[in-house]
């Protein structure tokens, strides 16, 4: 039998009668911020649970660029990995962003990951295509992530060795394509 007041299965986090919140409200799911949806398409997140992408997303920083804005410069230390949230990027030769055209990353990409293990100088420029958003993990944060969260340094570090890899075997295909 039950009475008023009793906690039904259907009930809980509400108070059955007006709805309102109740001590157990803080159960319910909250919606995932809308970063931590960008960020779990990548390849370099993929293996992250959802725990471990909200760790991810308290250290990325959102860094806003207008049109034509440099993002880094070829030959400058590498401090940060980037994941385009909105807009594009251009990476080309230094102040050459016809002739020197290198890529372009679309929104949903990332650029710039070679900085997460080491401070080598960029080998190409980085600047807005069109107005964007770019969410950054710095160098630090993610060595401050290897001392702190070691599991989630190494997925990420796994990954990363996954994608560079095949990055690698492209980019001597598309040579030995053009040799022949």
């Amino acid at each position: 039998m039950v009475r008023d007041g009793d906690i039904m299965p259907s009930s809980i986090g509400h108070n059955s009668n007006d709805g309102a919140p109740t001590m157990l409200s803080f159960l319910k799911r909250h919606a995932e911020p809308p970063r931590i949806g960008q960020i779990r398409l990548l390849n370099l997140f993929a293996t992250l649970n959802q725990r471990e992408l909200r760790v991810i997303d308290g250290l990325l920083h959102d860094r806003h660029y207008l049109q034509g804005e440099i993002v880094f410069d070829e030959g400058e230390e590498g401090q940060a990995l980037y994941v385009v949230l909105s807009g594009r990027v251009l990476i080309c030769r230094q102040g050459e962003p016809v002739t020197g055209w290198l890529a372009e990353i679309p929104a949903g990409a990332l650029f710039g990951e070679l900085a997460l293990l080491d401070g080598a100088p960029r080998v190409a420029q980085a600047r807005a295509a069109e107005d964007c958003v770019l969410a950054a993990l710095s160098r630090a944060d993610f060595t401050r992530l290897v001392e702190i969260h070691g599991a989630i340094a190494s997925k990420i570090a796994l990954q990363l060795a996954r994608d560079l890899g095949q990055k690698l075997v492209a980019a001597n295909f598309a040579k030995e394509t053009r040799l022949l």
